[in-house]
């Protein structure tokens, strides 16, 4: 795997009743980023989305949060993807994921939609194709399978966004090496990082 990246996405829900809820943490953490280098990320409707480019550790990577609901996150990414002619292997998906605690993000390469709506609003964009990069942040499951909506749509607690923020600061050390195309280094660099706290 040697696929620099190029674009890199933040799911979540437009409004401000949907700030800081789990189901955000991709679009936090992507702000996050435009926030530490003094970016605003601007409405681009053509895109469907908030958009800006940064430079990250001499790495130039354009950011992208859908301004639709997460279960119509394709439209962004599918629109910015036929516009600029980018390849699924050159796009990270930063979105939330049940099934790690808070605290913890893995990278994953390729894979069906394991239940989340927005990956897989993402798969249908891009015609099927399941080959791009993912960042999965953990939220933690609440335990049953009624209480997801009620727990992907509410604020973590206090210790847990502070896990989740921990977590999104160890992403961003591997992400240089996700930037370049070193997934092998991203990954060891990240998921040794989570293991060792």
């Amino acid at each position: 795997m040697n696929h620099p990246i190029q674009l890199l996405v933040g799911l979540g829900n437009p409004g401000a009743q949907y700030a800081g809820t789990r189901h955000n943490a991709g679009a936090l953490f992507v702000q996050l980023l435009a926030d530490q280098a003094g970016v605003e990320l601007r409405e681009q409707p053509k895109f469907h989305a908030r958009t800006g480019t940064i430079n990250w550790r001499g790495h130039k990577l354009e950011l992208l949060i859908p301004t639709t609901y997460m279960n119509r996150s394709g439209l962004a990414v599918g629109a910015w993807a036929h516009f600029y002619r980018l390849a699924p292997e050159n796009i990270l998906v930063a979105y939330d994921e049940l099934d790690l605690p808070p605290g913890t993000s893995r990278f994953k390469f390729d894979g069906g939609a394991g239940g989340h709506n927005g990956i897989r609003d993402i798969i249908a964009a891009l015609g099927n194709q399941t080959n791009f990069y993912r960042l999965r942040i953990g939220i933690g499951h609440p335990g049953h399978a009624s209480q997801v909506t009620g727990h992907v749509l509410s604020r973590p607690s206090a210790d847990e966004e502070l896990a989740m923020r921990q977590s999104m600061k160890r992403v961003e050390d591997a992400l240089e090496y996700a930037l370049s195309g070193a997934w092998e280094k991203a990954m060891h660099q990240l998921h040794t990082a989570s293991e060792n706290d």
